[in-house]
């Protein structure tokens, strides 16, 4: 299994392990109670303060998914919860959407200031989502949406996952709130999508990474900073779940959606600069 060793990454690249797991876990701890993935949080974490190179950062934050996401899903498995033919037709979906997005990151997307506008309008869309819905979540209805609307989310969804490194649940599970699934059908469809795609894209670039894609700049995972940041975030989804019922739920969603705001809005208000 590669490491940094030996691949084009700067020296200061090596940021700390321990402070990869550290983040790992606060984020996840802090996202997990709010029905958040904390994959959203981190690709400014590790550009900002672990020093991942771009776009290499954005497989990292798919290789978190993958280990930080099985604990989860296996919980909303055991109360039978997994909508598995939902879950298959977002993920069917969303799969070519996630190699257009690793191949659009490796390559128009790898500049600094595409990465400025990605994060800022991901983060800002999510902080105003997560403050709309501490008010009052969306009603529930019966029934799906339509299998075109849901094809055309889950690719879009995969396309922005892709290229962001969040799987695309995290965009997912709030379009489909917003359609009238209930959270209890949706959040488990979309952390099962998430896996599958996360995995997929990581495979993705991975091959981009062999083809030579990134201009001269690494676009394989960095597989240490990965794994430290997703054993983190494994810890931090139980911590997390311990949580759930035990902190206010609203209060989380809205100082996580005041934060999310915030940073958004400032890494497009550097983008404009």
């Amino acid at each position: 299994m590669p490491t940094r060793t030996g691949q084009p990454y700067p020296p200061g690249v090596d940021g700390t392990l321990i402070g990869a797991a550290a983040a790992g876990l606060g984020v996840a701890v802090l996202t997990t109670p709010a029905g958040v993935s904390g994959a959203v949080f981190l690709l400014p974490v590790q550009l900002g303060l672990l020093g991942v190179p771009n776009p290499a950062a954005t497989p990292t934050n798919l290789l978190y998914n993958v280990l930080a996401t099985p604990g989860g899903l296996l919980r909303w498995a055991r109360t039978g919860a997994v909508d598995a033919r939902l879950a298959g037709r977002l993920a069917a979906a969303a799969l070519p959407g996630v190699a257009a997005g690793a191949a659009l990151r490796a390559t128009v997307l790898s500049g600094r200031l595409a990465v400025l506008l990605m994060v800022g309008c991901v983060l800002a869309a999510m902080g105003a989502w997560l403050l709309i819905t501490a008010r009052a979540s969306p009603p529930a209805r019966e029934g799906d949406p339509a299998p075109a609307a849901v094809a055309v989310l889950a690719a879009g969804a995969g396309v922005v996952g892709g290229a962001y490194g969040i799987g695309g649940g995290s965009v997912i599970a709030p379009a489909l709130v917003m359609m009238g699934v209930p959270v209890s059908r949706a959040a488990p469809a979309a952390l099962a999508t998430t896996l599958a795609t996360s995995v997929a894209g990581i495979a993705m670039f991975e091959v981009l990474a062999v083809l030579g894609a990134g201009g001269g700049r690494p676009v394989a995972p960095v597989w240490d900073t990965g794994i430290a940041l997703g054993l983190g975030g494994l810890a931090g989804t139980h911590a997390g779940a311990w949580l759930h019922g035990r902190a206010p739920e609203r209060l989380l969603r809205a100082g996580l959606g005041g934060v999310a705001l915030a940073v958004g809005l400032a890494h497009l208000v550097t983008a404009g600069g």
